[in-house]
């Protein structure tokens, strides 16, 4: 576990951009060793230490973490697990009925501009915005001012991260509201939203980090070259720029490293990926640093708090349950090969129902292994504090089932050195927001859509491969794996994309990625009502096992999007507008 005593904050006082009101609290991240201090416009900024230190402010708030507390951290952070996994068929707000509704309506589509939870979200992402321009701003007055203290390199570097954390919160931002606006360095005033050139823009970022950044950098956390483009191949992805995206993803696969120098492959084990002793390897493509020094507020990810096991050792809070449609979709046949079409017909056997001192007995099911670090089931060890219990680490399964969530959290080993339990649960594992993984499979995505079916399923079987490896299984858990390659040659276009998508499901469950790929798959052509269609069958076999989702709205077209934040739009004097249909 990664530990850091000192405690960072940065305050400063700036024009209003996009009315939000920016109070400089830096993360406690692994690269920043002195406390920096002063006021915007102070002179103590003006030189290259100044700098650094409002760079890290911004790299800080790549989290999401918003300090405001307008509404609670887990409104907020990067990780999107209410937005990218409760928003979706992986998982389900948990706990029961009467515990943050603002969830629920996120979970049943109830989606009001009104909800708190959206302008927290938005708060956070203008927030990290503004800090990037700050860096940029201070650092072209400093060269005015100071320019000893600005070498060509440094102006290089320092603008490059900058451009890159921009490129990546208007990003989170774009997949979010769609229709936002853009802010740079040179806004004066709220330019509203309507532009139609924001991914022009984004791209610009990404490219302009691209095109300026070390390959390798000398401090774990920020980011190099091949993170820059890797993410503006991603960007060229959500628009559905195939070929576009894969020369730049080819480029970066054959020639990247990770933060550490290493080049790219997949870890030897699936799970390493989620064990903070592996952090920043060989399969990091970009991750959000966290640390945890256990007794002071804020440091490492509070904003997973509530998605913790209910009672036991974790004390609170029961959300961010794994649905049963998610589970099922582990199931392998005989072949060792996904249920494409058949893996939410018969449910995976559970224990709802069966009290945690009455026997169970496991299900039979051949099981892809990656449900087991995907989802905290009974009988199944959890991490190292034993098989999971069922029953006395849910809050209430006849409201949201029998599973936990288990990617996020700690071990037992791990657990000195964070901060409670409860809501106070604090972890200091680094969210992978882009891991190898990921990147193979929106490369073997982009090599389906150009035709190249067979090197979209060699990548797809490399994935599989590792996740069959017997170091990818969990040790002494009862259940019965099952997982193979795809040993055919793929011939047929559609059934290859929908071959990819389910494995991204698979491996990446319960990250925050589900509900914007599914969204994200509606720009193909080929599959315009991918979301729509996936969310209601969803939703309606979903009504037979929760009952609270009989209140759940349809999933329609406008759904793509949420809905630009009412007090945004209210203080924007009218020159943001909503997006259609709220």
């Amino acid at each position: 576990m990664k530990k850091i005593n000192n405690k960072y904050k940065l305050r400063f006082t700036i024009p209003l951009l996009l009315l939000v009101t920016v109070g400089f609290w830096a993360c406690k991240k692994s690269f920043l060793e002195t406390t920096p201090y002063g006021r915007y416009g102070d002179a103590q900024l003006y030189n290259a230490k100044g700098i650094d230190a409002l760079l890290v402010g911004a790299y800080g708030m790549l989290d999401g973490e918003s300090q405001f507390k307008y509404g609670e951290n887990w409104a907020t952070p990067s990780t999107n697990w209410v937005y990218g996994d409760i928003a979706s068929d992986d998982a389900y707000k948990g706990t029961d009925a009467n515990d943050q509704p603002n969830m629920t309506a996120v979970e049943i589509y109830n989606w009001l501009p009104s909800n708190n939870y959206f302008y927290a979200r938005w708060i956070s992402i203008y927030d990290g915005i503004a800090r990037a321009n700050d860096v940029i701003k201070v650092l072209a007055l400093t060269k005015e001012a100071n320019p000893a203290e600005v070498s060509v390199e440094f102006e290089k570097n320092v603008t490059a991260e900058a451009r890159f954390i921009r490129g990546w919160q208007h990003f989170e931002a774009k997949r979010m509201w769609g229709n936002i606006p853009y802010v740079d360095e040179t806004a004066t005033e709220n330019p509203g939203n309507g532009a139609a050139d924001v991914w022009a823009k984004i791209e610009a970022d990404f490219q302009a980090a691209y095109d300026n950044l070390p390959g390798t950098q000398s401090q774990l956390g920020r980011v190099n070259k091949w993170a820059a483009g890797a993410y503006l191949a991603k960007a060229k992805l959500y628009q559905g720029d195939y070929s576009g995206a894969l020369a730049i993803f080819n480029i970066v696969k054959a020639q990247g490293v990770t933060p550490k120098g290493d080049s790219y492959k997949l870890l030897d084990a699936y799970w390493q990926n989620f064990d903070p002793r592996y952090e920043n390897g060989p399969e990091s493509v970009f991750a959000i640093q966290f640390a945890a020094q256990g007794s002071q507020e804020g440091d490492g990810s509070r904003g997973y708090g509530l998605a913790f096991p209910y009672g036991g050792d974790f004390g609170c809070c029961g959300f961010l349950q794994p649905s049963q449609n998610l589970v099922n979709a582990y199931k392998t046949d005989a072949n060792g090969l996904p249920l494409l079409n058949t893996f939410n017909d018969v449910d995976v056997k559970s224990d709802e129902g069966v009290k945690s001192a009455d026997p169970y007995t496991i299900g039979t099911e051949n099981m892809d292994p990656r449900v087991d670090w995907s989802v905290g089931r009974r009988s199944v060890p959890f991490w190292d504090w034993g098989p999971h219990p069922g029953q006395n680490w849910i809050r209430d399964q006849g409201y949201a089932g029998p599973y936990s969530p288990k990617k996020h959290i700690y071990s037992s080993a791990d657990e000195n050195g964070f901060n409670g339990t409860g809501w106070n649960n604090v972890t200091a594992k680094n969210y992978g927001a882009m891991r190898y993984a990921d990147m193979l499979l929106m490369m073997a995505e982009c090599e389906v859509e150009v035709g190249s079916l067979d090197v979209a399923r060699g990548y797809v079987n490399e994935v599989r491969l590792r996740a069959g490896k017997e170091e990818s299984k969990v040790v002494g858990s009862p259940a019965k794996y099952l997982i193979k390659t795809y040993d055919a040659a793929w011939t047929d276009k559609a059934v290859a994309r929908q071959a990819v998508r389910f494995e991204r499901r698979l491996e990446l469950a319960m990250e925050g990625h589900r509900f914007f790929d599914l969204v994200r798959y509606d720009q193909n052509p080929a599959t315009p009502t991918e979301a729509e269609t996936t969310l209601n069958a969803f939703i309606t076999k979903e009504k037979e096992k929760r009952t609270y989702l009989k209140a759940a709205n349809t999933f329609a077209a406008k759904n793509k999007v949420y809905p630009i934040p009412e007090r945004a739009i209210v203080l924007s004097n009218g020159k943001i507008t909503q997006n259609t249909g709220y």
